[in-house]
């Protein structure tokens, strides 16, 4: 069970898709230094980031863009809010859970932002679909709105200095994050990193906590388990009538399952019993 009090941010193990998610952008970082310094050309680097002239055709850049660095000191930053969040999330809702909501937040966030910087274009200044944008950020956002979202009422405590409510420190983010793209005259990373945020908090609004993947196997082994037993009650029917052409009347539940006339209840280790 989480404190109710002040919680340090030191930070927890590294292990599972947190991870793997930090792992991923740390080769991301190094393949793009070693492309820098082999060459010139930035092909390679420009198929990967998210364009929203291109994305909708070249559908990887949706998977790819947020694991491609801003720089060094930003990827840090970013990668350590990962670590403290993206564990912290993954041990309370589990390492599916926070895989679903890493990729529904950054791809379908991604595909927003695109298809927004599509309309848009022309209306707002400095906003063109020929631009592209990557990066972690959009997607630490995201985690920091879950994590608000499940605590926010729990007090965060920076250096031993001073403390603030996740949904305080959640809002303060995102907004440094936006005035700084805004100033930068980044426009389309601001509209993706709120596009990312935004998504992020639609799922955890309609999503079921235990995950999608975890709601559509119990719907499906619903829906099948309702059809052996419809199957079950039909051939039931069928003895039923076939037994009563014999002259034998027998018993059979709801469930379509023989119930024995003299009320004895059936042993589990006898393999007499038909059903």
């Amino acid at each position: 069970m989480r404190s109710n009090g002040p919680i340090t941010l030191s930070f927890p193990a590294f292990r599972g898709v947190t991870r793997r998610l930090i792992l991923i952008a740390l080769v991301g970082f190094v393949g793009s230094l070693v492309l820098g310094l082999m060459t010139t050309d930035n092909t390679i680097v420009n198929l990967l980031t998210l364009h929203p002239d291109q994305a909708l055709h070249l559908i990887w850049q949706f998977w790819t863009y947020p694991f491609l660095p801003t720089g060094f000191i930003s990827l840090l930053f970013a990668l350590l809010s990962v670590w403290y969040f993206g564990s912290a999330l993954e041990d309370e809702l589990g390492s599916l859970w926070l895989t679903e909501y890493f990729l529904v937040s950054t791809i379908g966030g991604g595909l927003l932002a695109c298809l927004l910087a599509r309309a848009a274009e022309g209306r707002i200044p400095h906003l063109s679909s020929h631009e592209a944008t990557w990066g972690m950020w959009p997607a630490v956002l995201a985690l920091l709105v879950a994590y608000a979202h499940y605590h926010a009422e729990e007090k965060l405590r920076f250096n031993f200095i001073f403390e603030v409510k996740a949904k305080y420190l959640a809002a303060g983010y995102v907004a440094f994050y936006l005035i700084a793209s805004v100033l930068s005259g980044d426009r389309l990373g601001a509209m993706t990193a709120l596009c990312v945020a935004l998504i992020g908090y639609v799922f955890l609004r309609l999503a079921p906590r235990k995950g999608l993947r975890f709601t559509v196997s119990e719907k499906w082994f619903s829906m099948r388990n309702a059809y052996y037993r419809a199957k079950r009650r039909r051939a039931a029917k069928k003895f039923t009538v076939y037994m009563k052409e014999q002259g034998k009347d027998v018993s059979i539940n709801p469930d379509g399952r023989y119930v024995d006339p003299s009320g004895t209840p059936r042993d589990p280790n006898d393999r007499r019993w038909m059903n």
